[in-house]
C-alpha cells in the first residue's frame, strides 16, 4: 500500500472552529481520504499521533511527587511556576487539551470512514480497526477527564462538568461540556466495545487490545470507586498478561538496575504503550526532586531506589521510567499497576488473601532475593497498597486521579508547596483540582471549571 495518508487537524479540538485564527487556517487540497481497511489501520498505527507524548503532563505537573529547588523554580516561566503554585490561568494553545483532542479525532474519522466499509470477507481486519479506534477514543476521553473533571461522584455525576465528547471528525459540530455521568458512560462503553473486537493480545504494546482495553475499564473504575469492577477488570487483564521483571535480574532490564536507562521500553510489563507529552519542561527529569516522604518510605530490601532514582548531592532524581529515556514518563498499562489495582479493590472487598498473594508476588520481584515481604495487616491493607501503588507508579500520571478519589473517601489530602518562603497549599477537594481548561477552549463558549 502507497498511500499517502495526511491529516491536516485544523483545530484539535473540542470546540475550536468557535476560533477564527484556527478557522484562517485552509485545508490541504491534496488529503488523500482514507478508503480501505488497511488505510485506516495505518492511521491508528501511526504512533506519533496515537501513542508517543500525547497524554497530559497537567495533572502530573500539579500533583505532588515532586518539589522544585529554588534555583530551579527561578529558571522556569511564569506560566509553568502558575503550574507549580496552583494558580494556573489564561493559558493557550498548544496544550494538553489539543494534544489529547489529536487522536480523538483520528479515532472518529476512522469510524465514520469504517462504516462504508464492508465487513465480510475480512471481518478480523475490520473487527481490529474499530475496537483500535474505540479503545484509543476512550483511553483519550478517560485522561481529559482525569485532568480536567472532578472525581466521580454518583451523587453529584449528572450536573457536575465533565469533558467534551466530540463523537465526530466534523470540525462545524458544536461543542458543549457533558456531563461527568455522561463523560464516563462514553469512556466506559468505548472501552467494553473494544473489549469485544480485539484481540486478547497485540502484535506490538502500542496497539490496542482486548487486555488493555479490561485494563482501561480496570482503571476507571477505580476512579469512579466501583472496586467490584475494577478488582473484575484488573483480574480479567492478569488472566491474559501478568508477566512481572524481576529487579534482580531480568532480559528487559539494560544490563543493571544501577544504569541511567534500566528498562528496556517494550519490555514485558507493557499492556499498552502510551507517552505522557512533553509540552510542559516543568517536569524535565534533570529539573524536579522526589518529594522525601516517598524516598523514605522503602524497605531496605527494596531494589526500586536503585532502579527508578539517582542521586545528585543531596537530591534524588528519577530515572526509572518503562519509556527507557530519562526524557519521556511512561502512561500506559503494566501489569504492575494491574497488580496494585487488584489487591486493593481485593483488600476493599473482603478478598484478603487475593490482595496479600498481589502484593506479595509485585514485592517478591522488587526486593532483594534476601528480603521477602510480610503479609499484609488486615486493618491496614488498603493503606499499605496505596503507599505501594505510589511507590512503584512514580511519573505515570496516576497520582493526580488518586488524591482525587481518595479524598471522596476522607483521605483528606492537602497539597502544600514552599518556595522562597512564600507557602501555597491547595486543600482537599478544592475545585482546583478540577484544573483550568484552556483559555481558547472557554472563548468557544465551552464552560470553564470553577
Amino acid at each position: 500500500m502507497k498511500h499517502t495518508i495526511t491529516i491536516i487537524l485544523i483545530a484539535l479540538l473540542g470546540g475550536l472552529p468557535a476560533c477564527k485564527k484556527y478557522l484562517d487556517v485552509q485545508p490541504d487540497k491534496s488529503i488523500t481520504t482514507p478508503k480501505t481497511l488497511s488505510d485506516l489501520q495505518a492511521l491508528l498505527d501511526n504512533t506519533d499521533k496515537m501513542n508517543l507524548q500525547r497524554t497530559p503532563n497537567l495533572s502530573e505537573a500539579s500533583a505532588d511527587d515532586y518539589f522544585l529547588p529554588a534555583d530551579q523554580y527561578d529558571n522556569i516561566e511564569v506560566e509553568q511556576q502558575r503550574i507549580y503554585t496552583w494558580k494556573l490561568k489564561d493559558y493557550l494553545f498548544q496544550n494538553d487539551w489539543s494534544i489529547a483532542y489529536e487522536p480523538i479525532f483520528i479515532t472518529n474519522l476512522c469510524l465514520e470512514q469504517l462504516k462504508e466499509l464492508p465487513s465480510s470477507g475480512n471481518q478480523s481486519a475490520w473487527n481490529q480497526v474499530k475496537g483500535a479506534a474505540l479503545f484509543f477514543r476512550s483511553y483519550y476521553y478517560q485522561q481529559l477527564l482525569w485532568t480536567y473533571a472532578p472525581a466521580y461522584d454518583a451523587a453529584t455525576a449528572g450536573s457536575d462538568y465533565g469533558i467534551v465528547l466530540r463523537n465526530t471528525s466534523d470540525f462545524n459540530e458544536p461543542s458543549k461540556r457533558a456531563s461527568i455521568q455522561q463523560s464516563y458512560s462514553q469512556v466506559l462503553q468505548d472501552a467494553k466495545e473494544a473489549a469485544a473486537l480485539l484481540p486478547n493480545l497485540p502484535s506490538l504494546p502500542t496497539k490496542p487490545s482486548r487486555a488493555a482495553a479490561y485494563g482501561l475499564l480496570a482503571r476507571t473504575y477505580l476512579s469512579m470507586r466501583n472496586y467490584d469492577s475494577a478488582y473484575h477488570y484488573a483480574d480479567a487483564a492478569l488472566q491474559l498478561k501478568g508477566n512481572l521483571m524481576n529487579f534482580n535480574g531480568d532480559d528487559d532490564i539494560n544490563g543493571s538496575i544501577t544504569e541511567q536507562t534500566p528498562f528496556r521500553r517494550f519490555n514485558k510489563e507493557i499492556t499498552f504503550y502510551s507517552e505522557m507529552n512533553t509540552n510542559n519542561p516543568l517536569l524535565n527529569s534533570t529539573r524536579i526532586a522526589i518529594d522525601s516522604s516517598i524516598m523514605q518510605s522503602y524497605n531496605p530490601d527494596d531494589l526500586r531506589v536503585t532502579a527508578f532514582y539517582y542521586k545528585v548531592d543531596s537530591l534524588y532524581r528519577f530515572k526509572g521510567s518503562y519509556t527507557g529515556s530519562e526524557w519521556q514518563y511512561f502512561t500506559g498499562i503494566a501489569t504492575d499497576e494491574l497488580y496494585l489495582m487488584r489487591a486493593e479493590c481485593a483488600a476493599r472487598t473482603g478478598k484478603m488473601q487475593q490482595a496479600t498473594s498481589d502484593y506479595q508476588q509485585l514485592l517478591s520481584t522488587r526486593w532483594q532475593q534476601s528480603g521477602y515481604p510480610p503479609a499484609l495487616d488486615p486493618a491496614k491493607a488498603v493503606n499499605t497498597i496505596l503507599l505501594e501503588r505510589r511507590k512503584e507508579l512514580y511519573m505515570r500520571g496516576l497520582r493526580w486521579m488518586d488524591i482525587k478519589r481518595l479524598n471522596k473517601e476522607g483521605y483528606n489530602i492537602s497539597l502544600q508547596r514552599s518556595v522562597a518562603g512564600t507557602k501555597f497549599k491547595l486543600n482537599a477537594n478544592d475545585p482546583y483540582f478540577a484544573l483550568p481548561l484552556p483559555k481558547d477552549i472557554v472563548s468557544s463558549s465551552v464552560p470553564q471549571n470553577p
